[in-house]
């Protein structure tokens, strides 16, 4: 992990898309906001540990996972760029996570501690907003990923999922992507080669 003084001015202007900022909030933002870069299967979580920091992608690709009792890795969320990544039940609830969260592809992040945010809640009327918006959107993403596994077939899935992540495949293997889809992978091979034929023969 490297530290670096990368502008914090795409984080300020993300949350600065959620409501307006005083000039008192953005300047201990940008005091506040560390970056940092990583490389390709690094680890920023590990089961047990307690989430403490809050990231904007800006650059890169990160998956988060846990791990079944047979020892199968069920994948959760792929995020990338402009995106912001946490362990939602344990950052929120400051207790151990019980998942991964890894580097698919070298990234550089920005980030904030859940001790910043409880500050920005006291002292800054657009922090308690912000800290609602940000707890419904991963409400609002996990019930939509929740509704996207029960009613879609796994065709569906695959479908919708290559539209969202587009060149994915490439920076993840066939089973990761099976498990976010909540399929084998035998199954996600056999969807992945009728769409070929089918893009064949059209």
């Amino acid at each position: 992990m490297k530290y670096n003084h990368s502008d914090p001015f795409e984080l300020i202007q993300i949350l600065g898309s959620i409501t307006p900022l005083s000039l008192p909030f953005q300047e201990r933002l940008a005091d506040q906001i560390q970056t940092e870069s990583h490389s390709t299967k690094d680890l920023l979580l590990r089961p047990g540990d307690v989430a403490r920091r809050i990231y904007f992608i800006k650059e890169g690709f990160l998956r988060s996972f846990s791990i079944d009792e047979q020892g199968k890795e069920c994948t959760s969320w792929f995020m990338g760029k402009n995106d912001l990544m946490i362990s939602v039940y344990s950052f929120f609830t400051q207790q151990p996570a019980e998942e991964y969260i890894e580097v698919l592809e070298n990234c550089v992040l920005q980030s904030l501690t859940w001790g910043q945010l409880q500050s920005y809640y006291a002292d800054f009327n657009e922090g308690n907003l912000i800290g609602r918006i940000l707890t419904e959107k991963y409400y609002i993403l996990s019930e939509e990923r929740s509704i996207f596994i029960r009613t879609k077939t796994p065709e569906e899935r695959y479908k919708i999922f290559r539209e969202k992540y587009g060149q994915i495949e490439q920076l993840t293997t066939q089973s990761n992507i099976a498990s976010y889809l909540g399929i084998t992978r035998e199954t996600l091979s056999r969807i992945r080669s009728r769409l070929a034929r089918l893009n064949f023969a059209s």
